[in-house]
């Protein structure tokens, strides 16, 4: 009896001594298991981790919106040519004319009394030519006789030719007072609006220094549109290029143009380009001096790419951007293009299948370990 309990209690004790070995060796397993654990996020917390994302090409054009200056295709101001009183105002502000149409007239009275007086001069040197030359004609005859001296003869000659240019002189002050005469009459010289008037009937009008703008005229079938071209988009912007413009006071309306010019040198005061757009206006509803917002659809540069701003490291070496190749970082630089705010244009250094470090920090260096967290495919568009 006191054996078999020996046995049992031995037996018993053996159980627990093996439940204490299992025990132990599981304890000694989970706390291996979690050291090791804790080992590998201790190693992954020392690599920094990093969002990427990859840089996107440009949309093939980009509208442009900048401010403009309608003007007439053709403005001229209309001065007298010669001196007077104005006798008759055929058109006022605003009078639609035709080509060579009559604006207005001026009474000349000294031109008129001048020219009277050229005619005059005019007859009394044609007749002093006909006397010289019947004169000159008749020492011809008597010369071949010998009944004259040779210089009476070269006498008569010259004083005949001296009439002469006498007569084309006075030929000429006749044609000269004849041509201020016309210039009473003054007309439109293009078809267009008359957008001032400057005188009136009685007013006394002169020429020379003297002049004074009697009318300006416009011609409105047709506008140029001046626009002030930024430096960064002057390649782009080429005659031939589509242009349109808004006016505010006609909302939700569109006129279509063309660059038909540039100015061919950037504006050292602004540095713009100065960019002329012509459009037909045959309703005259682009009136001169009005202001406009003008579009235009330039096209990019395919090889660019486009970046968020976030990615740029601004390094005393220059420009850098941190790329991942095989979860280690390589400091790229690159060239910079245009900014748009939140993105900016690369012009060389990347390639579209670059991942680029999204907000990296200060401390990043080359060749050193990361692991990529996040990627966006879609870049900066």
């Amino acid at each position: 009896m006191t054996g078999r309990r020996g046995r049992g209690a031995a037996l018993l004790g053996g159980v627990v001594l093996v439940i204490g070995v299992i025990a132990a060796a599981w304890g000694i397993s989970s706390r291996a298991r979690a050291m090791t654990q804790l080992t590998t996020e201790t190693r992954q917390m020392a690599v920094p981790a990093v969002a990427v994302t990859r840089p996107a090409p440009g949309p093939p054009s980009e509208e442009i919106t900048l401010p403009g200056n309608v003007q007439a295709f053709t403005d001229a101001a209309i001065f007298p040519r010669t001196t007077g009183y104005l006798k008759q105002r055929l058109a006022d502000i605003g009078s639609h004319v035709k080509s060579g149409q009559v604006l207005a007239e001026i009474d000349t009275p000294e031109i008129d009394q001048q020219l009277l007086q050229a005619r005059a001069d005019l007859a009394t040197a044609q007749a002093n030519e006909h006397l010289a030359k019947t004169t000159a004609d008749r020492y011809e005859d008597l010369i071949k006789s010998d009944s004259v001296s040779r210089q009476d003869y070269d006498n008569a000659v010259g004083t005949y030719e001296a009439k002469k240019a006498a007569v084309q002189s006075a030929a000429a002050n006749v044609k000269r007072l004849e041509e201020m005469q016309r210039f009473k009459t003054i007309h439109a010289p293009f078809d267009g609006v008359i957008t001032a008037r400057n005188t009136d009937i009685g007013a006394l009008v002169g020429s020379a220094g003297n002049a004074k703008e009697l009318f300006h005229i416009a011609a409105m079938d047709k506008v140029r549109v001046y626009v002030s071209v930024p430096q960064i988009y002057s390649r782009a912007a080429i005659p031939g290029l589509p242009a349109s413009i808004e006016i505010r006071e006609l909302p939700g309306r569109r006129f279509d143009g063309t660059v038909s010019r540039t100015a061919q040198s950037i504006d050292p005061s602004s540095r713009t380009l100065l960019t002329e757009i012509d459009m037909n206006n045959p309703g005259g509803e682009l009136m001169p001096g009005s202001y406009a917002e003008v579009h235009m659809k330039l096209p990019t540069d395919k090889s660019a790419l486009r970046l968020p701003v976030n990615t740029l490291l601004f390094r005393s070496e220059g420009l850098r951007v941190a790329l991942v190749r095989d979860n280690r970082v390589h400091l790229q630089p690159v060239t910079m293009g245009r900014d748009f705010g939140s993105s900016v244009e690369v012009v060389s250094g990347i390639s579209s299948d670059d991942r680029v470090v999204v907000n990296p920090p200060d401390s990043l260096e080359e060749g050193q370990l990361v692991r990529v967290v996040t990627e966006d495919a879609k870049g900066a568009q």
